[in-house]
């Protein structure tokens, strides 16, 4: 399995443990909640879903029957035939298994979930992930950024006589976006901590178990939008 169908997989068990869907809901809601699906197509998506179902974690069950329009003057009636033809759409629904796996999933925290397609679906679901594996996936890829960012000035130190001006600007825009997720992830991980911290220190708080869909480590009133990873024309 490629990265990338990795995520994609991922991303439809995530969508699907909120609710059954079909393939064309499905699809609209990885280009308009995850924009990073955006270019995906139903080509793409429609091997993962029986991928997904073939494993068990997804069950295909029929929709309902498209229903017949009332009829209004100026417009003629469909016949029986014509609508006994159509299809209805196959909704998806997740298994047992399916939530078991997508758990198992969002426990991940290694390397994988640092880098910028797999981070962007792994952030999307943060409200389901438990509050000390956010910490984790959020400290791994503001590490990896760093280091992103001292070869950045590192290269730019060593060709910067020996570019023109606008590569030179494009080179220091990448920079900035770099630094920029940074502060964002500093401040994330600071309200991630912030959360954690009250809650040792309020009474009764051993009372309270962590559970996936907490959120109160998250910045309220944010002005701000989470940095894309594709501003950056480093890779």
């Amino acid at each position: 399995m490629s990265r990338r169908s990795g995520i994609l997989e991922f991303a439809v068990l995530g969508l699907l443990r909120e609710s059954p869907m079909h393939g064309y809901e499905l699809r609209k809601r990885l280009n308009t909640s995850l924009g990073i699906f955006r270019a995906f197509s139903y080509g793409t998506l429609y091997p993962c879903l029986k991928t997904l179902v073939a494993n068990g974690w997804l069950i295909e069950e029929p929709g309902s029957s498209p229903a017949a329009l009332p009829p209004t003057p100026g417009r003629a009636v469909a016949p029986a035939s014509s609508l006994a033809g159509r299809r209805a759409k196959i909704v998806y629904r997740l298994t047992a298994e399916g939530r078991e796996h997508f758990e198992e999933l969002l426990s991940h925290t290694g390397p994988d979930s640092w880098e910028d397609e797999h981070f962007a679906a792994r952030f999307a679901f943060f409200g389901q992930t438990e509050r000390e594996v956010r910490m984790r996936v959020l400290e791994g890829r503001r590490s990896r950024l760093e280091e992103r960012l001292e070869k950045m000035r590192a290269s730019l130190a060593r060709t910067r006589e020996r570019l023109d001006d606008y590569t030179l600007e494009l080179q220091r825009h990448g920079m900035e976006s770099v630094e920029r997720e940074v502060r964002w992830l500093n401040e994330l991980i600071e309200s991630e901590r912030s959360g954690r911290d009250q809650r040792r220190s309020s009474p009764g708080s051993e009372a309270q178990q962590n559970t996936a869909g907490e959120t109160d480590g998250l910045p309220r009133h944010r002005g701000d939008t989470p940095p894309d990873p594709s501003d950056d024309p480093s890779k």
